[in-house]
């Protein structure tokens, strides 16, 4: 199954043909730059992965996944289980504030800015920037607006989920979680990207120079680009 989901993970990272459908929402499959394979793979990828130990309320973890192209085009949902509906948008949200806010040098994931956005830290205000269009909130076409599939849908999220995915040394998307703690929103993304070959990142301002979550001490301060524990099962994936 791993060897499967790399192969696949590199398939939809170079491709450039417009996707297939995603997995739970209707699709508009013009926009997206990642390649056909990209909702069977993120629908693989996430079933493999919130069967493992992540943390968080749930066992397994019950989760929404997104993931956008580098131009922030919505390239497919996924979800398992009875996944808290807002967690839909969230998830969006999550993967695009991790590829717009990560270049070919240095890769943010959305743990690693929850401090900078606290009043007085060096990205506050940055949750005002860039707001989410809640017009694509439904998660069927109808006779509605759509699921946003091949649309850019913004957002940025200040907590863990969202990871940037590299291939070939450049960002060609990202990737959200959404749909437990936050703690294990970003273990279940960044398990995700590892296992879709999608993680070589060039640096971080995260632990041991990466992306991944730095926990702030209890009673510690937000400072830096460390992220609060959000309950004891908390993991360091």
């Amino acid at each position: 199954m791993r060897k499967m989901l790399l192969a696949a993970g590199c398939a939809f990272a170079i491709s450039a043909p417009a996707i297939a459908g995603p997995v739970n929402d209707a699709a508009d499959p013009q926009g997206c730059g990642l390649g056909s394979a990209v909702a069977a793979t993120l629908r693989d990828a996430l079933n493999q992965v919130v069967a493992e130990n992540n943390g968080g309320l749930f066992s397994p973890n019950l989760m929404w996944a997104a993931i956008v192209d580098r131009a922030g085009v919505l390239c497919a949902v996924a979800k398992t289980g009875d996944a808290w509906p807002y967690s839909r948008q969230i998830a969006i949200a999550k993967a695009g504030t991790a590829n717009g806010l990560s270049n070919n040098q240095l890769a943010f994931s959305t743990a690693n800015l929850y401090s900078a956005v606290q009043p007085g830290g060096s990205l506050y205000g940055l949750n005002e920037s860039n707001p989410y269009n809640a017009f694509f909130n439904q998660e069927t076409t109808g006779n509605g607006p759509g699921s946003g599939v091949g649309r850019t849908l913004g957002g940025v999220i200040t907590f863990g989920g969202g990871v940037a995915l590299y291939h070939g040394g450049q960002v060609v998307g990202g990737l959200g979680v959404s749909g437990d703690t936050s703690c294990a929103d970003h273990a279940v993304a960044y398990r995700m990207r590892k296992l879709l070959g999608l993680d070589a990142i060039p640096a971080g301002v995260g632990l041991n120079a990466t992306d991944n979550i730095i926990y702030l001490a209890p009673g510690e301060a937000p400072n830096g680009f460390k992220h609060p524990h959000c309950i004891a099962t908390d993991i360091t994936p």
